[in-house]
């Protein structure tokens, strides 16, 4: 019989039944309370992660808003821990982790890219596809050279850039031509997709083949053009966490920030689609 049974006995032989049942019930009822707060409160405690210090991500220059945006979004959730991003092309970035560079997450716009690290092992473990991203031209606002397809970019009196082919978007790029069957021959390859974008906000440039997403982002500097031959050059955008990350622990909750509903809310918005 236990103390609480017991107790609850006496109590009623002495006071009658129907208060005492009342009293003893509460009693038992605010130890078990007692007793379920705390071990729920010990494990909330253990199962938070306490994180804290920079997080220092390498990423494609066409997440830079996107990520930029889920970066202030973790530094609040985390207060204490600080995010920064070396954007740029996903090849350069891959050849600086494998050189050594001081990074705790990649995010590539390839998984060619992402290769790079995975094979000289510099990935804590496999990485996972996170969005894709389609190609569309951007023109001058207005669209003044009146493109309409792909082909319209072979023009010889049109001013053309291209993404350099060891970079995703011009791998994309060329890959769509190549199906496409047309040549084409740009006044320069750039380094990444901000800079070929860059070189049609200018004015430098008549049109680049960039990405849907960095069109978005660019608003009314430029307009947008899609075409069909992108459904078959859309790119896969892995993640990884880098094996010698000097803040692991905090670049693991980044990275499921990235793949979590409200992550993926962000690189929708952005123009991104989902895995």
């Amino acid at each position: 019989m236990t103390r609480c049974t017991r107790r609850t006995r006496r109590t009623l032989q002495v006071t009658g039944v129907g208060v005492a049942a009342l009293l003893a019930l509460s009693a038992c009822s605010s130890g078990s309370d007692s007793s379920s707060k705390k071990d729920s409160s010990s494990a909330s405690k253990d199962s938070a992660k306490k994180i804290s210090g920079t997080v220092t991500v390498f990423a494609a220059a066409s997440l830079k808003e996107s990520f930029t945006t889920l970066g202030k979004d973790f530094e609040k959730a985390h207060p204490g821990t600080k995010v920064t991003f070396s954007f740029g092309g996903s090849d350069t970035l891959a050849a600086s982790i494998t050189g050594g560079a001081p990074a705790d997450v990649f995010a590539a716009a390839s998984p060619k890219t992402m290769a790079i690290v995975t094979d000289k092992k510099d990935a804590a473990a496999a990485p996972s596809t996170f969005v894709r991203n389609q190609l569309e031209i951007a023109t001058l606002p207005g669209n003044p050279d009146k493109v309409a397809s792909l082909k319209d970019l072979t023009k010889s009196d049109l001013k053309v850039v291209l993404c350099d082919k060891t970079v995703p978007c011009g791998a994309a790029a060329q890959k769509a031509l190549d199906a496409s069957k047309l040549k084409l021959t740009p006044v320069s390859y750039e380094q990444d997709v901000k800079s070929a974008l860059t070189k049609v906000e200018l004015k430098e440039a008549d049109a680049a083949v960039v990405y849907k997403t960095d069109v978005k982002a660019a608003g009314s500097k430029v307009e947008g053009v899609e075409f069909p031959e992108s459904a078959n050059a859309i790119n896969d955008y892995p993640i990884a966490l880098l094996k010698d990350a000097p803040n692991a622990e905090a670049a693991k909750e980044f990275i499921a920030l990235v793949q979590s509903a409200e992550g993926q809310k962000v690189l929708t918005a952005a123009g991104f689609l989902k895995p």
